[in-house]
């Protein structure tokens, strides 16, 4: 069973991200939902802007405090840090901890930041502790300690560094170590979103991409759908676009709705072949459950890692899954979403 799934939070390729730069937000004005998160952003976005307008030419340029967010893809950790930056003015320069191999491929990237430059570092839990070492210093003091040679001959020069904003993201915050967590001042989990905010986002899509606008039953019919997440709206709409265009003379209604996304194998909640098949499993081969993630995995022929970084979160999110002492094990209201008869009274006992 293929996991290149429709409904998955990760771009599906290089030409999907490249599509969806063309919806992004450019502003926090035009940011949808995450309200908290933007009135945080807004307020130290502003202030520093005040500073700047008090000090003179002369002086040194002010800097956003280093921010981190984390949270599961999909929900806008990358546009924001593209807002955040063209908020301030100044210029965004994009990396991750994967590509920072080496602490001089650290060096190299804050050496080229002008002042109040932003540094995006993605999936930063992955950076080497050996670059982790580089970037304290430069965080705290705009400063780079590097050793030239080893043993008697070994000394330290220090290279200084325009004052940055270091913007991590990260889609397991449990991975960063302290140290690196404790030097950012903004921290904030992004949440997933509610019906309300994807129906504003698919609108607001749906008029960048020159489309009729849907009604709002088509809005939410897709919304609903979503898994929470505008990555997911933004390309089911897609879908529908190409489906109306092709079978309904590009009119888009919730009977159109259901019957292209019922084409992609995706049920009204959101799950697809995967998900069933997942639920499936633990239902017929193991009686309900509970049963642990490798042997649903040696029984769907699947990637243990895929079942439990893929399908797994979203059926937990909506009461589908219970994860027990004792393993996996399906809900009722699993059951009966799936039309699957509860096979003893038990099946649902989370103390087990």
């Amino acid at each position: 069973m293929s996991t290149e799934r429709l409904i998955s939070s990760s771009p599906m390729s290089e030409i999907e991200d490249q599509t969806n730069w063309a919806l992004r937000p450019k502003s926090l004005n035009e940011y949808i939902g995450q309200a908290e998160l933007v009135e945080r952003v807004l307020i130290a976005v502003q202030a520093v802007q005040a500073r700047q307008e008090a000090k003179g030419d002369d002086e040194p340029r002010e800097h956003l405090e280093h921010v981190l967010l984390h949270g599961p893809p999909g929900l806008g950790k990358t546009t924001l840090a593209h807002v955040i930056a063209n908020e301030l003015g100044t210029n965004l320069h994009v990396t991750s901890g994967p590509a920072l191999a080496r602490g001089t491929d650290l060096v190299a990237a804050l050496t080229r930041l002008g002042p109040g430059d932003v540094l995006f570092i993605d999936e930063i839990h992955r950076l080497p502790i050996a670059v982790e070492e580089f970037i304290y210093p430069a965080m705290e003091d705009f400063k780079i300690d590097i050793c030239l040679d080893t043993g008697l001959n070994a000394r330290t020069v220090q290279i200084k560094c325009a004052p940055f904003t270091l913007l991590g993201a990260t889609t397991r915050a449990g991975l960063l170590s302290s140290p690196l967590r404790s030097r950012f001042g903004l921290v904030h989990h992004l949440k997933y979103y509610d019906d309300r905010d994807l129906m504003h986002i698919v609108k607001r899509s749906s008029s960048m991409l020159q489309m009729e606008t849907p009604s709002s039953d088509a809005l939410g019919a897709i919304a609903s759908r979503s898994r929470g997440t505008p990555r997911i709206a933004n390309r089911l709409l897609r879908r529908v676009r190409d489906y109306a265009m092709v079978r309904h003379d590009a009119k888009i209604n919730p009977g159109i709705v259901d019957d292209a996304l019922e084409l992609e194998g995706i049920d009204h909640l959101g799950l697809d072949e995967l998900d069933r098949a997942f639920l499936k499993t633990i239902h017929s081969v193991f009686d309900g459950g509970p049963v642990g993630l490798e042997a649903i995995s040696a029984t769907m022929n699947e990637d243990s890692g895929t079942l439990e970084d893929v399908v797994e979160p979203y059926l937990l999110q909506i009461g589908f899954l219970a994860r027990t002492k004792r393993g996996r094990q399906i809900t009722p209201r699993a059951c009966e979403h799936l039309g699957l008869k509860l096979i003893n009274s038990d099946l649902f006992n989370p103390s087990l």
